[in-house]
């Protein structure tokens, strides 16, 4: 049996709407990824640290605050400081288009914007990590 990908679903920032998280969490699970959701309101710190705890083959951030270019090259830059450049990075939320590849640049692999198919967001995590750390 293969084994599964594990996936740390955050939610950064002051932003406390956490329904669309949940919501790629739980389509994540039902497609059969363990996921870890780490909850509101955290830090690029603690999301590293929980990525680093849960030995995580992913990452998935819901920002609909605009923080997307404070935090992520922040969350970038600590994975690569504890050694995880694996962990395959993904983005969904308000993100205008012209930020998307100073995104993909920093390292962000997946951009998913409002009404991305959860079909289409599963696809991309299953191929990519798996491709990124051989499972």
């Amino acid at each position: 049996m293969p084994q599964k990908i594990r996936v740390v679903i955050a939610k950064p920032g002051l932003d406390g709407h956490d329904r669309g998280a949940k919501v790629i969490a739980r389509a994540l699970r039902d497609a059969g990824m363990e996921v870890i959701y780490t909850g509101l309101r955290q830090t690029p710190e603690q999301i590293v640290a929980a990525a680093l705890q849960e030995d995580a083959d992913a990452i998935g951030l819901s920002i609909l605050s605009g923080a997307h270019m404070h935090i992520c090259p922040r969350l970038m830059e600590l994975l690569r400081e504890k050694g995880l450049q694996d962990v395959l990075v993904v983005v969904g939320g308000i993100i205008p288009d012209v930020d998307i590849p100073k995104l993909n640049a920093m390292g962000i692999r997946g951009v998913f914007l409002p009404g991305t198919p959860m079909q289409e967001i599963v696809d991309f995590i299953n191929r990519s990590a798996r491709a990124r750390v051989g499972i």
